[in-house]
């Protein structure tokens, strides 16, 4: 689920929830059962029902996030980690969230942030001109990357 692809800005942010946890795979009862869930875990209140056009950067950032993680995927791929348009208690939230789930799924994150990879990653692949250089530790992979990107 990438921020936003396939929502109708026009619907509001209950019908979109919807919308994608249907298209995902959810029946229609499984998906009614995730809207209060994706809601309150958002955090948006009243703005849930208005239409997703109608949000800041934030909170479309807080609706994606949360309805990824009450659809409940078997892998999640995530650019740079964490919605970097939310506040700090968004992403302490979600960062449990994540860490919760490293249990019992694979979650690929990209990201150019060694605080981000430092808190999340087990292993890391270094890319370079679109070629797989290494995947190996996050150490050996900061080490390649370091050298590669300062030289």
């Amino acid at each position: 689920l990438t921020l936003g692809l396939g929502f109708r800005p026009d619907l509001s942010g209950r019908d979109n929830a919807m919308l994608s946890a249907v298209l995902q795979g959810s029946t229609e009862d499984q998906a009614i059962g995730f809207l209060e869930e994706i809601k309150a875990f958002s955090e948006l209140g009243d703005s849930f029902e208005e239409p997703v056009k109608t949000y800041s950067s934030g909170m479309r950032a807080r609706f994606c996030f949360s309805l990824m993680l009450a659809l409940d995927f078997d892998m999640y791929l995530i650019d740079e980690g964490m919605p970097s348009t939310t506040d700090a208690e968004f992403n302490r939230k979600a960062g449990e969230i994540l860490q919760e789930r490293l249990r019992t799924t694979t979650i690929i994150i990209v990201s150019h942030q060694p605080k981000t990879l430092e808190k999340f990653a087990r292993s890391a692949a270094v890319m370079i001109g679109g070629q797989l250089r290494m995947f190996d530790t996050l150490e050996e992979a900061k080490q390649l990357y370091d050298y590669e990107t300062d030289g």
